[in-house]
């Protein structure tokens, strides 16, 4: 199995959203199945220890990554955390001292919180929204494909593209240079999610060449 570390942080970044998703675990196992190996697990109304855990083995089991919105403390239960900027300016903690070898990720909308998130030392950066996001109403505002080239730019970190984004939008984001296309609503929605995924996977990789992404 591999270890986290050696995880490449790139393809589809799956995020299974709380609010949108009535049973996340079922739904993870779904889209392992159709190959994704990235994910995130948002609660924003508190993160429950046994779905994580749950959600967890699955993950461990496809040799894929998990990693938790905001909730440092519940760390020990997945292999990252991503943290937005008001969770950075609430925590009075050296957070990645706190994180150590897991992965850590911050998001970034504008150049100031790009910088401030360098200053974290995360191991990828989640920017956008890429266009008004229906998942996130406090995502702020739409900075499209030369906001995201622009602040890609900016970093040699791995870059999550995220806000709204479709199928038909990967070639756009894939010539910004963005290295994962973060998609919550495109999943959730769909009448066939696995199917969904296996779509977005393919044509990530078709627009990248025949370089291997997951």
């Amino acid at each position: 199995m591999m270890s986290v570390l050696s995880c490449e942080l790139a393809g589809l970044y799956a995020i299974v959203d709380r609010a949108s998703i009535q049973k996340p675990v079922e739904y993870l196992s779904e889209l392992l199945d159709a190959g994704v190996r990235l994910v995130q697990y948002r609660a924003k109304d508190g993160v429950d220890r046994e779905i994580l855990r749950a959600m967890h083995r699955l993950t461990r089991a496809a040799d894929a990554v998990l990693i938790v919105n905001d909730d440092l403390d519940a760390l020990d239960d997945a292999d990252g955390v991503h943290l937005g900027q008001d969770d950075l300016a609430l925590l009075d903690r050296d957070v990645r001292t706190f994180v150590g070898g897991k992965i850590l990720g911050i998001s970034a909308g504008d150049r100031t919180e790009l910088e401030r998130a360098l200053l974290a030392r995360p191991d990828y950066l989640g920017v956008g929204p890429f266009r008004v996001s229906a998942s996130k109403h406090d995502a702020g505002p739409a900075i499209g494909a030369e906001g995201l080239r622009s602040l890609a730019s900016m970093t040699t970190l791995p870059v999550a593209a995220i806000g709204g984004i479709r199928l038909e939008d990967l070639p756009t984001i894939a010539a910004t240079g963005a290295c994962m296309p973060a998609v919550i609503s495109a999943l959730a929605d769909s009448p066939n999610p696995g199917a969904t995924a296996q779509n977005f996977i393919g044509e990530w990789n078709r627009v990248l060449g025949d370089r291997p992404r997951g």
